[in-house]
């Protein structure tokens, strides 16, 4: 299926997500345009409430809001897209190896996917954040290593479904390699439903670097991202409630627009099978 043709079975909600996502992108490419905006401090524009100069108000250093949520957008955002892409590619390694192979391959990484999953996930990125350096790459690599599991089931089942196909007996029959067979033939077949926990995935990453930086373990300073923005909103919730509502608000809408998004490719690729 192409993209024309996967679009014009989005539902109007899916549709509307994608547009949202768009929009969000397109902030993302133009925020280098406020990033100084966003590193100006000015003390004695501290908590300033929302107005027509500072449509989001000033945090606790005077800095513009509407500034920073803007100059966050592409790291969020950025961090989302990588981690989920992390876990697809890790997931669908080994669910695609166990669901072709079988027999004690399949046997042995089910059980490693059990264990993980096991775990509760924010203790595991806890853990992994705790240890390894703070950096932008340290949160990708903690988020990704930390939910590939549920990618590895889905390509799992897509694989052990697709190895019994006609095309896929004739192409072992031809003596095609199994990375071949995995690649040209497998991957396709399950690729539908990936795209579909890829988008779930970018929106639980973005939450989780969004808590991670809220519990002081995410990025460090100067990065901005809006769980870092929203780190410092409790100790001012009374005189500035602005720092807690428009970075939480970018947050919601982001997480809920991409989750809408799955749920639309959910339903247009059901369609098609």
């Amino acid at each position: 299926m192409n993209g024309r043709a996967l679009f014009s079975r989005l539902p109007p909600s899916g549709r509307v997500a994608l547009g949202l996502v768009l929009i969000l992108w397109v902030i993302a490419a133009l925020s280098p345009l406020l990033a100084e905006r966003a590193r100006d401090i000015r003390l004695e524009d501290r908590l300033l409430p929302p107005s027509a100069a500072h449509p989001f108000g000033t945090d606790d250093l005077g800095r513009d809001l509407l500034a920073r949520v803007v100059a966050a957008t592409p790291t969020s955002l950025a961090i989302g897209l990588t981690a989920a892409a992390v876990s697809l590619v890790v997931g669908f390694a080994v669910g695609g190896i166990a669901g072709y192979a079988g027999g004690w391959t399949d046997l042995v990484l089910s059980r490693v996917i059990e264990v993980v999953l096991c775990f509760p996930v924010l203790f595991l990125l806890l853990a992994l954040a705790a240890f390894l350096p703070p950096s932008p790459a340290t949160i990708i690599l903690a988020i990704g290593l930390t939910t590939w599991p549920g990618d590895a089931r889905y390509a799992r089942a897509e694989v052990m479904r697709a190895r019994e196909l006609d095309y896929t007996r004739a192409a072992r029959v031809a003596g095609a390699s199994t990375t071949r067979i995995l690649v040209r033939h497998l991957l396709p077949n399950a690729l539908p439903p990936l795209l579909v926990s890829a988008a779930f995935g970018v929106a639980w990453a973005i939450l989780a670097e969004a808590a991670l930086s809220f519990l002081g373990v995410g990025l460090p300073p100067p990065a901005a991202s809006w769980g870092g923005i929203l780190s410092a909103a409790p100790a001012y919730i009374e005189e500035g409630w602005w720092m807690a509502l428009f970075p939480g608000l970018a947050l919601f809408l982001t997480v809920g627009a991409y989750n809408l998004l799955a749920e639309g490719l959910r339903a247009a690729t059901t369609e098609r099978s």
